[in-house]
């Protein structure tokens, strides 16, 4: 008592409230957690109060037979923090804890989805993040009686509530002001049992100090069996954890992030294996291959008109014309009649017409294969529109 007066009075005497909330069990200021730990040694008078720092994997327990657990020595594990986080294996660690006859109290803003899960407790947030209350209200079952008791703080109201739960294995001891279950209790075979609690604000130096609140502390920790011999109170999930962080522990640990971060590395996969398909290597244009043949014939017909033989050049570009059109058409050229030009018109696309007087002059020079300059030249020109069109 003298402790609760000299802690309210330093609230009274100071000037400005300390709002940070630590929860921390050194913190003497409003929202840490002093009040709390320091009165464990009166809510379990025979109990040995030890601080934890480690995993709960490392915990000593060994499978006591039911007959056994009587005599057995019990411990309970506390766990006041602003979140706790539990990995598979410590949950597996705590469910063994728990299996041989001891208890977990667990109070926190948030507990990892992965334990809730597995004990098939799903919750809400009750509270604005922007718009903190300043009045809080929390009601406990007295363990004798179980009347619903009441009790209010002008302080921050941060809570949560159980909103799904498996009704044939859990029991709900408290609530909020709106009759929705915040503190709740999972019991096993052989007295072991988890209780989970969503208010841990309630536990708070200022909500403790405010009026006749210690007996909110004392009625919830009623719960827990006087055989208790050993309190571990925890300092690894709200301390040692700030020294191993890790973001994806964090991740992992809570089910909306995990599987958000999947989701992302699925759609990561996905757009490279799409975007490496559209941007493969680019396939190079190879240039058409050039008419060697034709070539030759122009150098061939550059030196006969430099000789100014004109008959021997252009029965050689007339021999090299229609060899052109059976190789590339497909037709016969022994007979250059309408038909033939009809027919070759359609398979290039020249100018019908154009078609017709190139023949007519072919066949004119076939005859009689003298001709001037001027006529060479014209015919070199017509059979040079030719084949760039066709």
């Amino acid at each position: 008592m003298i402790l609760l007066a000299s802690l309210a009075g330093c609230n009274q005497g100071s000037k400005t409230m300390n709002k940070r909330v630590s929860l921390w069990r050194k913190d003497k200021i409003p929202y840490g957690t002093y009040v709390a730990y320091e009165n464990m040694k009166y809510v379990f008078p025979n109990a040995y109060i030890s601080i934890n720092t480690s995993s709960p994997t490392t915990f000593n327990y060994n499978y006591v037979a039911s007959s056994e657990r009587s005599n057995k020595r019990r411990k309970a594990y506390v766990v006041i923090s602003p979140r706790v986080i539990p990995d598979k294996f410590e949950i597996n660690a705590l469910m063994n804890f728990v299996g041989d006859g001891n208890q977990v109290f667990i109070s926190a803003f948030y507990i990892g989805d992965s334990l809730l899960s597995f004990l098939k407790i799903k919750t809400k947030d009750s509270y604005d993040p922007f718009d903190v209350k300043d009045t809080l209200g929390v009601s406990v079952y007295h363990p004798l009686t179980y009347d619903s008791l009441l009790f209010k703080y002008p302080g921050f109201a941060i809570d949560s509530y159980v909103s799904s739960m498996d009704s044939q294995y859990t029991t709900i001891l408290g609530r909020d002001m709106q009759g929705r279950a915040n503190f709740v209790k999972l019991g096993y075979k052989g007295g072991g049992a988890i209780y989970l609690h969503f208010v841990p604000l309630a536990f708070s130096n200022f909500f403790l100090l405010h009026k006749e609140n210690k007996a909110y502390y004392d009625n919830v920790f009623s719960y827990l069996p006087t055989s208790v011999t050993e309190v571990k109170w925890d300092d690894y999930f709200r301390y040692s954890r700030r020294n191993s962080f890790s973001s994806l522990q964090y991740i992992f640990g809570n089910r909306s992030l995990r599987w958000a971060f999947w989701l992302i590395l699925l759609l990561f996969a996905l757009i490279y294996l799409f975007e490496s398909k559209r941007r493969q290597k680019l396939i190079p244009i190879l240039q058409p291959l050039n008419n060697s043949s034709l070539d030759f014939v122009k150098t061939i017909g550059r030196l006969y008109y430099q000789q100014k033989d004109n008959g021997n050049l252009v029965a050689k570009m007339i021999t090299h014309f229609l060899d052109h059109v059976r190789v590339k058409f497909n037709l016969a050229t022994s007979v250059l009649d309408d038909d033939f030009v009809d027919r070759l018109a359609y398979k290039s696309g020249y100018d019908k017409t154009e078609m017709k007087t190139l023949m007519d002059e072919i066949k004119i020079y076939q005859q009689n294969p003298f001709c001037s300059d001027e006529e060479l030249l014209n015919l070199n020109k017509k059979m040079e529109a030719f084949y760039k069109q066709a």
